[in-house]
């Protein structure tokens, strides 16, 4: 059997190593357009601020692929996949044969059509050559403006204070972290960040990066303007599509497959956060991780199947732990309990539905955070401890 798969982040290698380890004798083939082999993306802005050599975050070095008798093409840029023949052509020409291919191309990040988002001084930061870029940019320069407080703005814009640049954060939302915190804890982590000497515009909407040939600033649609020599949009990522439009792949918020991993067109898989699975676009690693392991699985020869992922994160924020799952209840229109230290920097929410629990929210103090997502996987009635954990004792989940 041969098993070509395009893409080498977190979805490409998982299946790969499922792959052989389900088949010992077929020939697996990575192809990526990236320059280094699997490396963490999560990592990406320790590396920024310096705090992390290049190899020190390459989490798949070159023994691993000898060991498991992977081939990485590196610098390989796919046109095409012709599937009436069943291979994989590059952009040199050159063809890769395959019986079970496997899509893992992964996401890219947005730019919204601002005018002046073209000029020198403006990135987004997804990859480590991105983060390469920056670094050279910012050597000459003091202030950074983020475009997107999320959490990949907010990680970008502490690493670039960490070497000494000012840092302004502009946010769409009336509120930092809209995917991960409510209005309460957010104004916590707000606060929290404004002491290490962040600045912030909250509800604004961008109107053009302006400047000559080079960044200067910013200008917001309120007439307010921020002066800025070097941009980072966080904007949010799309999935990295063209070649399954190409294949006429169903495609919605990702592309859609099935409970297998396999798309419309028979020995085509696809996995990670290109994709769209029972209606959910998740963009998240531990989903991308599992989805890459079905896929392997399935590719030679197995029957295993994706049954989804809670919708969960445990980050470092500004380098304060932050965790959230399951629904975080944003608008506050479900019971919640809450548990609240600004002097310390601490917020606590578990969000409670038909004595359920649904989703929380640790901020700053994410101990007991697998106790609640098992119980919310397991949608475990909490009466016999509803008391205990108003006390946020979670010793009876």
């Amino acid at each position: 059997m041969r098993y070509v798969i395009i893409g080498n982040g977190v979805a490409g290698t998982t299946a790969a190593e499922n792959i052989r380890k389900t088949d010992h004798d077929g020939e697996i083939i990575i192809l990526t357009e990236e320059a280094v082999p699997f490396y963490s993306r999560i990592r990406l802005i320790e590396y920024l601020a310096g705090e992390a050599a290049a190899e020190d975050i390459i989490i798949r070095k070159s023994d691993w692929y000898e060991k498991n008798r992977i081939t990485l093409q590196l610098n390989a840029h796919v046109s095409e996949i012709d599937k009436e023949n069943k291979s994989v052509i590059t952009k040199n020409g050159e063809g890769r044969p395959y019986d079970g291919l496997l899509i893992a191309t992964g996401g890219i990040s947005f730019v919204p059509p601002i005018p002046g988002s073209d000029k020198k001084g403006v990135f987004t930061l997804r990859t480590i050559q991105d983060a390469d870029e920056i670094i050279a940019y910012a050597e000459g320069v003091k202030k950074v403006i983020l475009i997107g407080g999320g959490v990949l703005g907010l990680e970008a814009g502490n690493s670039l204070r960490k070497t000494g640049h000012e840092v302004t954060i502009v946010e769409f939302f009336p509120r930092l972290l809209p995917r991960q915190m409510d209005p309460e804890g957010a104004e916590v982590l707000k606060s929290q960040m404004e002491g290490m000497g962040f600045k912030f515009y909250l509800g604004a909407k961008s109107k053009e990066i302006f400047g000559d040939d080079r960044v200067k600033g910013l200008l917001l649609e309120d007439g307010t303007s921020i002066d800025g020599d070097l941009i980072i949009i966080s904007a949010g990522v799309r999935p990295q599509s063209e070649l399954c439009k190409k294949l006429g792949l169903k495609i919605s918020k990702g592309v859609v497959v099935n409970d297998r991993m396999e798309t419309e067109i028979k020995d085509i898989y696809a996995a990670g956060d290109l994709i769209e699975h029972r209606g959910i676009f998740y963009g998240i690693w531990p989903a991308a991780h599992k989805q890459g392991e079905v896929a392997g699985l399935n590719m030679a020869g197995g029957n295993a199947v994706y049954e989804g992922t809670t919708m969960s994160n445990v980050l470092k924020v500004v380098g304060i732990d932050l965790a959230a799952g399951g629904d975080i209840d944003a608008d506050g229109k479900l019971e919640s309990i809450i548990q609240k230290d600004e002097g310390n920097c601490i917020y606590k929410k578990l969000v409670i539905k038909d004595n359920v629990i649904a989703g929380c929210i640790l901020y700053g103090d994410i101990s007991g955070y697998q106790k609640i997502l098992r119980a919310i996987d397991g949608k475990k009635n909490i009466g016999a401890v509803r008391q205990n954990l108003e006390k946020w004792d979670l010793g009876g989940l």
